[in-house]
C-alpha cells in the first residue's frame, strides 16, 4: 500500500483576500490566527510524517552552537527538520514560499528564506515563555506554527499563549486545533506553550531575513 504522507502530493490553493487579511492582521496586531488555510488531505498527510521512520526525532535544546543545551525544565519537545523529501514536506514547504513571497509584495519585508521542523510534545511536556528572536540579534523576522491535532479539548492542555513585548499581558491563548496556522513577529511577542495533557503534534518555522552585508547568506539560526 502506497504511504501516503511519502507518495501522494497534496496541496490547496491559497485566494488572495486571504494574504490580503494576513498582512492586514501582521500590519494592525502584528499576529494572525488563519483556520483551515492548507485543506485537510495536506494536514492529515503532515501528521503521518511524525510515524515515518525516515523521521529521526531528537530532544530540542535551548540557545545556539557552543550556548546549545538541553533543558527539560524550560522545553521538553521533540523535533525533526523538514528537508522537503516527502510529498507532503514538499507541499507544506511550497504553501510557505507563496505565502512568502504574497507577503514581501504586500508588505515588502524582504522575508528570505524558510526553515521548520516537525515537533512533538509528549504526555505532560511544555515549552516555557521565550522569545524567537532578539531585536537587532537574529535575522528571523516571522514565526509561524500549523496545528496537526484532531478533535483537540479544551481539557487537553497545550496551548500556545501570546504575550505582549513585556511578557506580562496575554494578548491571545489558543488551542491547537489540526488546520490551525498563527503567524506572529518574531521579535514582538514571548510565548509559550503549556503543559500537553496528550500527544500534541505541530510544524514550527521562521521566515528569514538575510542580514549578512557580505552577499552571502546568513546559517539558519
Amino acid at each position: 500500500m502506497p504511504d501516503p504522507a511519502h507518495s501522494q502530493p497534496v496541496s490547496k490553493p491559497i485566494p488572495e483576500s486571504t494574504f490580503d487579511a494576513l498582512a492586514d492582521a501582521l500590519v494592525e496586531r502584528g499576529y494572525a490566527v488563519l483556520d483551515n488555510l492548507l485543506g485537510e488531505a495536506l494536514i492529515t498527510a503532515l501528521r503521518a510524517e511524525f510515524d515515518h521512520p525516515d523521521c529521526q526525532f531528537k530532544t530540542a535544546g535551548i540557545g545556539r552552537e557552543e550556548d546549545h543545551a538541553i533543558a527539560l525544565d524550560i522545553r521538553g519537545d521533540r523535533i525533526c527538520w523538514i528537508e522537503g523529501g516527502s510529498a507532503a514536506a514538499a507541499a507544506f514547504l511550497a504553501a510557505m514560499e507563496t505565502l512568502r513571497l504574497a507577503l514581501n509584495r504586500r508588505l515588502f519585508m524582504g522575508l528570505f528564506d524558510y526553515e521548520s521542523h516537525l515537533a512533538y510534545y509528549p504526555v505532560g511536556t511544555f515549552y516555557k515563555k521565550h522569545v524567537d528572536a532578539f531585536v537587532g540579534r537574529s535575522n528571523r523576522v516571522l514565526s509561524t506554527v500549523l496545528y496537526l491535532n484532531p478533535s483537540w479539548a479544551e481539557g487537553d492542555g497545550g496551548e500556545l499563549v501570546l504575550y505582549d513585548e513585556a511578557g506580562a499581558a496575554v494578548v491571545e491563548k489558543l488551542c491547537p486545533e489540526a488546520g490551525r496556522l498563527v503567524v506572529f513577529l518574531s521579535e514582538r511577542f514571548p510565548h509559550e506553550v503549556l503543559p500537553a495533557r496528550r500527544e500534541r503534534y505541530s510544524v514550527a518555522g521562521w521566515y528569514r531575513v538575510n542580514s549578512n552585508t557580505t552577499g552571502r547568506v546568513d546559517p539558519p539560526a
